[in-house]
C-alpha cells in the first residue's frame, strides 16, 4: 500500500511541475517607478546588505536610496560638495560597507573631478580626493567606477580615455594611459562621440573590464600594472555606458537603446554576444546594476532631458531586463526535470510489474 501511495505521490509531482511551466514563459518583470523632482539619477547600484537601490543625481548634491517597492529616502547630503554638481558612478564597498560615488561638475561651474567615500554605517564622508590630469587637454570627466575586494577604487577619464585609481585610503594615482584606449576610430558625426571610456566592471581574477561610448569597444585592464589589450567581439557596442557581471560570469552592456550580454571562454580575449535586448530609447537607460539570482537592472534615469536643461520631470524607472535566451535554458532544464521523474515512474511501474509475476509465480 505504502509503494502505491509513493506512485501517486510522484505522479502528482510531475503534474504539478507540468502546470507550472507555462506561466515560466511569460513571468511579470520587477518595475520600480518612483518618484524624486528632478532627480535625474545617472547612475545606480543594488545594495545586498540592506536590500534596496542607491542611486546618484545630475544637479543634486545628494545620493538616494529606492526601495523595491519605490519609496526614495535620502542616504548622503554631501554639503561640501558645490551644488550642481553630478553624482555620477556609483560603487559598493561590500567589505568595508563603503559607498564610493563619482563626482563632476559641470559647465558652468569651474572644473572638478574626484571620488568620495562615505561609510554606510555611520553616512559620513571618509574622503574626497581630487583627481586629476595634468597632461589634459580638455576638461576632465570622471565618469564611472569600479571597487576590488581590497577597497581599491578605478575611475574612468570619459574625456582622457585614461584609468585613475585610488586606494582605500585615498591616495589617487592613474592606473592606464594605454595607447590602446586611442586606437580606435572614433565617428565624430555621433553625439556621444566627445565621450570615451565609460562603464567598467571588476573581475575578481585580477583585471578590469571597461567599456568605450564612442567606439563600442570593449578593454580587458590589468589592475596591477594597468596593462591594457582590447576584447574581440564580433559587434561594437554602440554608445556603451553602463556595464556589470553577473555571477555566472555574463557581463551585461548596456547604453541607451540596448543591453548586450556577454560571454568568453578565454578570461576575456574574446567574447561573443549571448543575448541583445531592446531597451526603451525614450527613457534613456545609462546603468546597468545585479542583484541576486542574476537579475539585471537598467535605470531609465531621462538624462538626455536633463542635458537640455530647464526640463521639469519627477519620474524616473529600475527595471528588469530579461533575457529569452536564459528563460529557454531555464524551461529547458524544467522539461529535464520532467522527463527524469517521468522516466523514474516509468522504472517504478516496470520494477513492480516485475514483482508482481515473480509473486505470481509463488503464489502459483
Amino acid at each position: 500500500m505504502s509503494s502505491i501511495l509513493i506512485h501517486h505521490v510522484i505522479i502528482l509531482i510531475v503534474l504539478v511541475a507540468l502546470a507550472v511551466v507555462p506561466p515560466c514563459f511569460a513571468r511579470k518583470r520587477h518595475v520600480v517607478d518612483f518618484r524624486a523632482p528632478n532627480l535625474f539619477p545617472e547612475s545606480h547600484v543594488w545594495d545586498q546588505s540592506e536590500q534596496h537601490f542607491v542611486v546618484g543625481s545630475w544637479s543634486q548634491r545628494s545620493i538616494y536610496t529606492v526601495s523595491d517597492a519605490g519609496v526614495v529616502e535620502t542616504l548622503i547630503v554631501d554639503t561640501d560638495l558645490a551644488d550642481g554638481v553630478i553624482i555620477a558612478g556609483l560603487a559598493i564597498d561590500s567589505v568595508n560597507r563603503r559607498l564610493i560615488a563619482v563626482i563632476h561638475s559641470k559647465d558652468p561651474l569651474p572644473s572638478f573631478d574626484a571620488l568620495a567615500a562615505y561609510d554606510l554605517k555611520t553616512r559620513k564622508r571618509l574622503f574626497l580626493v581630487p583627481l586629476l590630469d595634468s597632461n589634459a587637454s580638455s576638461r576632465p570627466l570622471a565618469n564611472d567606477v569600479a571597487v576590488d575586494f581590497n577597497g581599491n577604487a578605478y575611475v574612468t577619464n570619459a574625456a582622457g580615455n585614461f584609468i585613475w585609481k585610488i586606494t582605500i585610503d585615498g591616495e589617487s594615482s592613474v592606473l592606464s594611459k594605454s595607447p590602446t584606449f586611442t586606437s580606435q576610430k572614433v565617428d565624430e558625426g555621433k553625439p556621444w562621440s566627445f565621450c570615451g571610456l565609460n562603464g567598467i566592471a571588476y573581475v575578481n581574477k585580477g583585471y578590469l573590464l571597461v567599456v568605450q561610448s564612442n567606439t563600442g569597444k570593449m578593454f580587458k585592464v590589468d589592475v596591477d600594472d594597468g596593462k591594457t589589450r582590447r576584447v574581440l567581439l564580433p559587434v561594437d557596442l554602440v554608445a556603451a555606458d553602463g556595464i556589470a557581471i553577473r555571477n555566472d560570469g555574463v557581463v551585461v552592456v548596456v547604453s541607451h537603446h540596448k543591453a548586450w550580454l556577454l560571454k568568453s571562454q578565454d578570461s576575456w580575449a574574446e567574447g561573443g554576444v549571448y543575448d541583445e535586448i531592446p531597451l526603451d530609447v525614450s527613457k534613456f537607460a545609462s546603468s546597468v546594476t545585479i542583484r541576486e539570482d542574476n537579475k539585471a537592472y537598467v535605470l531609465y534615469g531621462h538624462i538626455d532631458e536633463a542635458v537640455k536643461g530647464n526640463v521639469q520631470r519627477e519620474t524616473f524607472r529600475i527595471e528588469e531586463i530579461e533575457s529569452k535566451k536564459d528563460n529557454e535554458e531555464e524551461n529547458i532544464w524544467m522539461f529535464v526535470l520532467i522527463g527524469l521523474g517521468l522516466a523514474y515512474v516509468l522504472y517504478w511501474r516496470f520494477q513492480m510489474g516485475q514483482l508482481v509475476k515473480n509473486m505470481n509465480k509463488k503464489t502459483n
